[in-house]
């Protein structure tokens, strides 16, 4: 009997021994698996940060030079004889005076070896075509400057800057760029007298667009786009909220409100083209608003953003608790003193985090923005809600198609300026939800 009863606790160890190592087995197994899934969670975290950093050093390293231009110093003469023969100072004969012929003049004078007529069209080349504005202004700012000689800095054109950038090579041949060795020994010859610098590029953030690149700004597109977001805030963020409390707060639970908000959740997710399309209909063709407007924009953007608003607004709403709501109920307030009282309040972060984010999302699209005719050449910054303007996003789409190598940097500028708009949304999002959020 002994015999049985020492077999049969062998078999049990051996079973018990055998149910442990399987039970091993399986954590490690189990434990390997965790573990893998963290390094592909560690690698696709790699990846991403990778991918965002060649992102951001490609655009940084294209567009930081276009925060500064070259200039060209020269010793300009103001004749008074060009600007003003009669000597009357009057503001219309100042104003249409021939500054270009001023700033030939300089340079012939620097260069007077320089005789041709084709070697002085290319010397002439050296300085942008907006120079003359910029003599311009300042005689009609100061008039005292007519019969006086000044050392005056000049806007080199596009050629010049990309050289002195080092966009293009000094040591490639001739036949492979547009600057040719004469312009490249004139600019040389400048460069040693110490008369190129580059300086910082307020015209980039004060001026509209224009054909030639060193004269082109997005100061109006960065106003287009401030005043398209302000029709598209004012718009859609008081529709989308009481949208969201009427529907979370008052409306019955039945199809018809469920109905609704299968809708407002397939709205969220309609490609920002048909919006376009949409706002192309109604309010260009059937209403007859001013086409390439803000007001425009902003109407497209609103009908764009209000869904994502709403759903936001609903989730806030939602994340108050229901003792809040009970409590104002027992203490004798009414359903509208509860929920513009108590309840919206303490939702409002959420609410406020779901309109910057949505903000942010109308604020970089290009789509409906084209299909309402904001793709315009717009030199004039805009004035108004219904002066024609255009936008940053649709500004870069438009210096993205241009040839010219100076255009590639200001696309990839406005393209940082843009990102920064979109970066400081974000962290206002971020701190306005920890700012006023509260946890039960």
């Amino acid at each position: 009997m002994s015999d049985s009863v020492n077999k049969g606790m062998k078999t049990t160890s051996a079973s018990a021994h055998a149910s442990t190592e399987r039970v091993r087995a399986s954590l490690r197994r189990r434990y390997a698996a965790e573990r893998r899934f963290r390094a592909y969670g560690i690698v696709a975290i790699m990846l991403a940060l990778l991918g965002l950093a060649t992102l951001f050093v490609s655009i940084i390293g294209k567009g930081h030079t276009a925060f500064v231009q070259t200039h060209i110093l020269a010793s300009v003469h103001f004749d008074e004889k060009a600007i003003d023969p009669e000597g009357k100072r009057d503001a219309d004969v100042l104003s249409r005076a021939n500054y270009n012929g001023l700033i030939r003049a300089s340079l012939r004078d620097m260069f007077p070896e320089v005789k041709s007529r084709g070697d002085k069209k290319s010397l002439y080349g050296l300085i942008s075509g907006g120079a003359a504005f910029d003599l311009r202004e300042m005689v009609m700012d100061d008039p005292d400057l007519i019969g006086q000689t000044r050392d005056v800095w000049l806007v080199a054109s596009d050629d010049v800057d990309m050289v002195v950038k080092g966009h293009v090579s000094r040591d490639i041949p001739e036949s492979e760029r547009r600057f040719s060795d004469k312009e490249m020994g004139w600019l040389s010859t400048l460069e040693s007298a110490g008369r190129v610098e580059t300086h910082f590029n307020t015209r980039l953030f004060t001026a509209g667009d224009s054909r030639e690149p060193e004269l082109a700004g997005i100061g109006g597109a960065a106003i287009g786009s401030l005043l398209t977001m302000a029709i598209t805030l004012l718009l859609a963020f008081p529709l989308g909220v009481a949208a969201a409390i009427y529907l979370e707060e008052f409306a019955k639970k039945n199809r018809w409100s469920h109905f609704i908000e299968v809708n407002i959740n397939n709205l969220a997710a309609v490609p920002s083209i048909v919006y376009g399309l949409l706002g192309l209909a109604v309010f260009l063709v059937f209403m007859e608003l001013p086409r390439s407007a803000p007001l425009v924009g902003g109407l497209v953007l609103a009908l764009m953003t209000l869904p994502t608003i709403i759903i936001a607004g609903r989730a806030a709403l939602k994340a108050v608790p229901p003792s809040i709501r009970e409590g104002a109920l027992g203490v004798g307030a009414s359903r509208v003193q509860t929920v513009f009282h108590h309840i919206l309040p303490l939702a409002m972060p959420g609410i406020l985090t779901g309109t910057i984010i949505g903000m942010a999302r109308a604020l970089g699209e290009t789509a409906p923005l084209l299909m309402i005719g904001m793709v315009a050449f717009i030199v004039d910054i805009p004035g108004g809600f219904t002066d024609p303007a255009t936008a940053l996003p649709v500004q870069i789409y438009l210096w993205a198609d241009s040839p010219e190598r100076a255009f590639v940097e200001r696309t990839s500028a406005t393209i940082i300026v843009l990102l920064g708009f979109l970066v400081a949304m974000n962290i206002l999002a971020v701190y306005l939800r920890k700012k006023f959020e509260r946890r039960w």
